[in-house]
């Protein structure tokens, strides 16, 4: 019997170590306009997703199916959870970051910095001592499909540190085209940051930056971390070994903590976003334009 096509393009033997040659990549549910932010809520055993042009967040549960988790979403893009469980989301609509309380309430985190409007907050993270690290392009603003139209009201286009506690926010990197996706390393001591400004200029930059965090509170030595060569990086993940999973257009790039491309891991759609979930935090959920996948690998995310 013929064999399937492998979804997997080998670039360094390292690459066959992390994948598992016989795992399918599923697709879990299509149906999206834009399919963005997921994150795997390990206490529900699912996976909370966006879909950014129908202004809602979908959820995803495991031999349940997908259902709307929230309607009305503000344009919401990026999720993480913070350390106590509650779910964090960025929204282009309300230019905000956003916390939802387990009472289902949001409360505001972040909307303006120095008395002006955020441009369109993207992505986030929650560091280990409950800081709230985002990225705040203007995609959101630029056109009426993916939140509202209107000028930027920020100089640059920055990276920040939320101080959830005292509410004290701080810009931590200013000087990037558009920052997208971010993830700090396995032991924190660095921050990874898409660039992907060439989403609208083919001249400028679609890389990925990483930062020495200093004092957990400050971004230094900042250089080029790798390049993604097919469309942008948008969203990604790290794993416990420290490769980092980056969405691309043509599918899942894998690099090692040394910046080298280890394989590619092949997607049909134009790829997002990443997250690892499952009980053992070994499956890969991919939101990929209209769709969620999922593929299992032999290693675990972070």
């Amino acid at each position: 019997m013929p064999q399937s096509p492998s979804i997997y393009e080998i670039h360094d033997e390292r690459f066959r170590q992390l994948t598992v040659a016989s795992s399918a990549l599923e697709e879990l549910y299509a149906g999206c306009r834009w399919a963005e932010g997921p994150v795997w809520i390990a206490d529900m055993q699912c996976v909370i997703f966006s879909d950014i042009p129908n202004q809602r967040m979908l959820r995803w549960v495991d031999g349940g199916g997908v259902s709307v988790f929230r309607s009305a979403s503000n344009f919401a893009n990026g999720n993480t959870r913070d350390r106590q469980g509650r779910l964090i989301s960025c929204e282009h609509g309300g230019r905000r970051v956003v916390r939802t309380e387990l009472d289902g309430s949001l409360t505001v985190l972040a909307d303006q910095y120095q008395g002006r409007r955020l441009n369109s907050p993207n992505d986030v993270v929650v560091r280990s001592d409950d800081s709230i690290w985002f990225t705040d392009p203007t995609y959101g603003i630029l056109s009426d499909y993916e939140g509202y139209k209107a000028e930027p009201e920020q100089a640059t286009r920055n990276v920040y540190r939320l101080d959830p506690r005292t509410g004290e926010l701080d810009p931590v990197a200013t000087d990037f085209g558009q920052p997208n996706g971010l993830a700090f390393s396995p032991d924190e001591s660095k921050l990874y940051v898409a660039d992907s400004a060439a989403s609208h200029d083919v001249n400028a930059p679609r890389h990925i930056r990483v930062f020495d965090v200093a004092d957990g509170r400050r971004l230094v030595n900042g250089r080029v971390f790798c390049t993604i060569d097919n469309g942008v990086p948008d969203g990604f993940r790290v794993d416990m070994e420290g490769n980092l999973w980056t969405s691309a257009g043509d599918g899942v790039h894998c690099f090692s903590a040394d910046g080298t491309l280890l394989g590619k891991i092949k997607v049909p759609q134009v790829v997002a976003n990443v997250a690892f979930g499952g009980p053992r935090r070994n499956c890969l959920f991919i939101t990929a334009t209209r769709s969620l996948y999922a593929v299992y690998l032999a290693v675990n995310g972070i």
